[in-house]
């Protein structure tokens, strides 16, 4: 049986959000393109309602889309130079974060209007939301540490100005916290420091730290195998992705990518990867063994060779997308309501 999943490609220097469709096993068509603000940054976050919302970091605002119309829906004005978003489980509020302004939004989607903001520290870029909504872990990139938010009053309340800083996890001041994962068992917290040769591990319950040594700067982008044994990041600097066991913290291997990796995400249902190439820059000009262009996705078989040992060599392919790839995220169309499913039908078949 088909299945109807598409990936968003959050595409900087174009200000749009490139559309591919998984057509069948190892088949990929880029198949549209949705106009929105300049600069988006950070990957769509959707709601199960199929409502998509990305930030557009040079206008001060979100983009809301509709992933079966493929269209704008509106703007949302947030706080200055937005770059990450948290969704609380039941889809009613939107965390963001905003570089310019030092402060974290928090959106109201039954109203579609920001309702207050929460300062934290210098430039806050990527975040990661609890399973239970009641806490927030925001990188703040500026100021080398994580933050983390209490979010009671906001779920139990609906009480927004009852948001809080609870705690202030340091990582380095020089490290740059970029982007994190929870890992599926919510234990720990991985993030990506993009000026740091590691990655941070923050245990959830006491805020212990430890550090796993990847060899180069330019962590960006975090993700985990669908058994959750494995934390995959994006390093920028080596067009990397490497890989960490989530329970020994121990380097296992790394996957050779395109140029300039940042976001990425993976399909649990056939194991595959899609990493979004963001360098500018073609690789075969200086470095003809790197078969990679610039603004693609490499997809990547998390099958076709082993993730916790140096061994074999990963099947990957290139899909072209827009310029300046960033991130990229994943909506599972068949989750939609059966009213959306049947526009989406309607739509492809007119």
């Amino acid at each position: 049986m088909a299945r109807n999943v598409e990936f968003f490609s959050t595409d900087t220097d174009d200000g749009t959000i490139s559309v591919v469709a998984k057509t069948g096993p190892g088949e990929h068509r880029r198949i549209d393109q949705i106009r929105v603000g300049n600069a988006p940054r950070g990957g769509v976050k959707f709601t199960r309602s199929g409502r998509g919302f990305v930030c557009n970091t040079s206008q001060n605002t979100i983009s809301e889309i509709d992933p079966v119309a493929h269209t704008e829906v509106r703007r949302i004005e947030v706080g200055h130079g937005p770059r990450g978003q948290g969704l609380l489980p039941g889809d009613t509020y939107l965390l963001v974060s905003n570089s310019g302004s030092d402060t974290v939004s928090i959106v109201d989607l039954e109203l579609n209007v920001e309702i207050h903001q929460v300062p934290v520290g210098r430039d806050p870029r990527h975040m990661g939301i609890s399973a239970d909504g009641r806490s927030a872990w925001v990188c703040v990139w500026g100021a080398g540490y994580v933050s983390k938010l209490d979010l009671t009053a906001l779920v139990d309340r609906q009480d927004a100005a009852g948001v809080t800083e609870v705690a202030r996890i340091p990582v380095d001041a020089k490290a740059h916290p970029y982007s994190l994962g929870i890992d599926p068992s919510g234990r720990r917290v991985f993030v990506a420091n993009t000026q740091a040769t590691y990655v941070t591990v923050i245990d959830t319950a006491t805020h212990e730290t430890h550090r796993v040594d990847v060899g180069f700067i330019g962590g960006r982008g975090v993700a985990f195998s669908p058994d959750g044994r494995h934390a995959l990041i994006t390093v920028e600097s080596i067009s990397r992705v490497y890989v960490i066991d989530v329970d020994t913290l121990a380097v296992t291997r790394h996957i050779p990518v395109g140029g300039g990796p940042r976001g990425l995400v993976v399909d649990p249902a056939d194991s595959t990867a899609y990493v979004t190439n963001f360098s500018r820059t073609n690789l075969r000009a200086v470095a003809p063994e790197l078969d990679y262009d610039p603004n693609t996705l490499t997809v990547i078989d998390l099958g076709s060779a082993p993730l916790d040992r140096e061994e074999g060599v990963f099947d990957t392919e290139p899909l072209y997308v827009g310029f300046g790839p960033c991130s990229v995220t994943m909506f599972d169309l068949d989750t939609l309501p059966e009213q959306e499913r049947q526009r989406r039908t309607e739509r492809l078949t007119t």
